[in-house]
């Protein structure tokens, strides 16, 4: 229960932090490819390093990791589906035997089809999802912030001893 309520606060802090709208949805962003596709996959690699490297949220990429790693779970049927289709186009043989051939392109597991079809899902997925992640972290911030500030359960837990000692602890973390 500690652990749901502390990830919570977290979530709630990150949403309402100084970090632009921006960071906070490239974070989500990339935490979605990574769940939305098998976890042990080169593209991944690259994904965790774009992470690290950009000024993203990376709470917010480890939140969206967990939530889409559960859409995933649930999805894998279809990505399969797609990626048989993707994988079965008759302009695409040639390229795909070529990627196969070749050593680094076969350790993106492109050949897979669950891989693929999660991957160019994921990819074109996060086109327009940047822009609504963005949106709703603006709104929040506008207009829901303030009211769940006001809510008895956020203000009961403010008043505990373990929130003092969560301000205390977080302020000398930085």
């Amino acid at each position: 229960m500690f652990l749901i309520l502390k990830y919570l606060a977290k979530l709630m802090k990150a949403l309402a932090s100084e970090a632009s709208p921006s960071q906070i949805a490239g974070g989500m962003i990339l935490g979605m490819i990574i769940g939305l596709t098998p976890f042990m996959s080169l593209h991944n690699l690259f994904i965790v390093v774009l992470i690290l490297v950009l000024r993203v949220n990376i709470g917010m990429a480890l939140l969206s990791f967990m939530i889409f790693s559960g859409v995933a779970y649930l999805a894998d049927p279809l990505f399969h589906s797609f990626g048989v289709w993707l994988l079965e186009l008759e302009g695409m043989q040639e390229t795909y035997v070529s990627m196969y051939n070749n050593e680094w392109w076969a350790l993106t597991k492109f050949y897979n089809t669950v891989v693929i079809g999660s991957f160019v899902t994921a990819a074109v997925l996060s086109v327009p999802a940047f822009p609504v992640f963005r949106i709703l972290v603006l709104q929040y911030r506008e207009k829901i912030h303030a009211k769940v500030q006001k809510w008895k359960v956020v203000q009961a837990f403010k008043s505990t001893n373990l929130y003092s000692i969560y301000k205390t602890v977080s302020r000398v973390r930085g």
